[in-house]
């Protein structure tokens, strides 16, 4: 159980969220507040600075399993499959101020290792946190869980430059260009969208991705990639340049992979 500091975690992933006044529009280089701390991606409150922010965020910087990592050298075992029971949700979009995200109904989970996960919220990052054998795509979908046992769960997929994606359209269409804002559509959409067709995958123990870099995270990230095309791309990168945290060691580690 992560107990008080999940609760942390919850609230800076934007899990929580409350309804916030509309601010001007931030690029990842402008310093943004959360619990009163100003971090971000670049400068004086970028990813290595973290760790001197706030006690809070302490982590980030002595933390020993955090996220993401460079997925190289893997042990093959016979894993357990994900078994997906998304449901339909009602497009609710958020600019946080540090990515857009997709709040999800309640109802949908995944069934993994006996235990039950429920989809909270999906967000973007570019270019890819994650790296395969020290390459980089242009961006990476997380997909938040919750388990019963009160631990996080995130399934990471790497997006490449290829079609254009039906869902991701139906996002970027309506997603706020201003930080703090939200659309909410009577626009159906189904996050399985997002998962591609292979469900082989790579799984870790590590961490959230931003401040307060909270450990106890499973990891699972999808071997195959999903394509978005260029405009989509940059389309993102019009509000968000950059907006991904650096690899980190992976120590004693090991990354086991699906046969």
């Amino acid at each position: 159980m992560l107990g008080k500091s999940l609760l942390v975690a919850l609230s800076v992933a934007g899990l929580l969220i409350a309804g916030c006044e509309s601010a001007k529009k931030q690029s990842t280089s402008e310093k943004k507040e959360v619990h009163g701390m100003k971090w971000g991606y670049k400068g004086e409150i970028g990813p290595d600075r973290w760790g001197d922010l706030s006690p809070e965020f302490k982590l980030c910087k002595t933390g020993k399993a955090q996220s993401p990592i460079d997925i190289r050298e893997t042990k093959k075992g016979k894993l357990p499959q994900i078994e997906f029971h998304y449901a339909d949700t009602k497009l609710n979009v958020v600019n946080n101020g540090h990515t857009i995200q997709v709040n999800y109904e309640p109802g949908s989970y995944i069934l993994y290792e006996g235990k039950k996960c429920e989809l909270l919220q999906f967000h973007f990052h570019t270019p890819s946190e994650h790296l395969f054998s020290g390459q980089a795509f242009p961006m990476e979908v997380h997909l938040v869980h919750k388990c019963e046992d009160g631990n996080l769960l995130v399934i990471g997929v790497m997006m490449d430059e290829g079609a254009e994606h039906e869902l991701i359209k139906k996002i970027w269409e309506v997603m706020p260009s201003q930080e703090g804002e939200v659309t909410k559509e009577e626009v159906k959409i189904n996050a399985m969208d997002l998962l591609p067709a292979s469900r082989g995958y790579y799984t870790y123990s590590g961490s959230l991705t931003t401040p307060p870099c909270t450990e106890g995270v499973k990891w699972i990230v999808m071997k195959e990639k999903i394509e978005v095309s260029k405009d989509q791309i940059n389309r993102f990168k019009s509000l968000y340049d950059m907006n991904a945290r650096p690899v980190q060691p992976l120590n004693d580690r090991v990354v086991m992979e699906s046969e």
